[in-house]
C-alpha cells in the first residue's frame, strides 16, 4: 500500500480523506469517478470494510473513505463519518473531478465556490460548512454538448495517459517535504 506522508497530512490536519466517483462497474472508467480512480492509484492494495455507506479502512493516522452513496448524496457518508470521529470539516479533504481546470492538473483548496458540483454541494449541505480542503482533480470541459454525458462518459485514452501522469505526479508530491498548490504534468 502507498502511503502519503504524514507530515503533508499534519500539515493540513486532515483526518480523513474523502475520493469521490460513482460506484459499480458503469462509472469505473468516466471522467465523475477522477477521486476513486486516484485513491485506487495512491492504495492499490486497500483493504476496506463497509462503513458509513463506503468502502471505508483506516491509513496510517487517516481514514480513507469512497462513498458508495453516489455522487449526489456523498454528504451521507462524509458527514456519518465527521460525526462519529467528531471532525470538524476543516479536518477533512475531499478530492473529485473539476470541469474547471483542464485534463493534466490539480489544484489543492480550501473551501471556494462549488462550481455546480453536487457531490460537494451535498457535502457542504450535510456538514452545514464548505471548510473541508479540496482536491480538485482536472477533467477538462467539453467544448460541445451536455456536461452530465461529458462527466459520466469514460477518459479517452490519450486522456487516460495524461490522468495516469498526473496521478504519478500527484503521489511524489503528496509523498514530497514541500507540495505545490497546483500541479500540471507539464511543470
Amino acid at each position: 500500500m502507498t502511503a502519503i506522508s504524514p507530515l503533508w497530512i499534519l500539515t493540513l490536519m486532515i483526518r480523513m480523506l474523502v475520493f469521490l466517483g460513482n460506484p459499480g462497474k458503469d462509472y469505473t472508467a468516466t471522467r465523475h469517478n477522477a477521486g476513486f480512480r486516484l485513491c485506487d492509484y495512491l492504495y492499490p492494495d486497500a483493504s476496506y470494510q463497509m462503513k458509513f455507506h463506503s468502502q471505508f479502512m483506516k491509513a496510517g493516522n487517516v481514514y480513507v473513505m469512497k462513498p458508495m452513496t453516489f455522487m449526489n448524496l456523498s454528504g451521507t457518508a462524509v458527514s456519518e463519518a465527521a460525526s462519529f470521529y467528531h471532525m470538524a470539516p476543516e479536518e477533512i479533504l475531499v478530492v473529485h473531478d473539476d470541469l474547471e481546470l483542464p485534463i493534466g492538473k490539480a489544484r489543492l483548496q480550501k473551501g471556494g465556490g462549488l462550481q455546480g458540483h453536487n457531490g460537494l454541494r451535498s457535502i457542504k449541505e450535510r456538514l452545514g460548512s464548505s471548510d473541508f480542503f479540496r482536491l480538485r482533480i482536472g477533467i477538462g470541459r467539453p467544448e460541445h454538448g451536455d456536461v452530465r454525458l461529458y462527466v459520466t462518459a469514460p477518459f479517452r485514452k490519450d486522456e487516460m495517459i495524461v490522468m495516469d501522469q498526473l496521478f504519478t505526479r500527484l503521489r511524489d508530491i503528496l509523498e514530497a517535504p514541500d507540495k505545490p498548490a497546483e500541479v500540471d504534468i507539464n511543470d
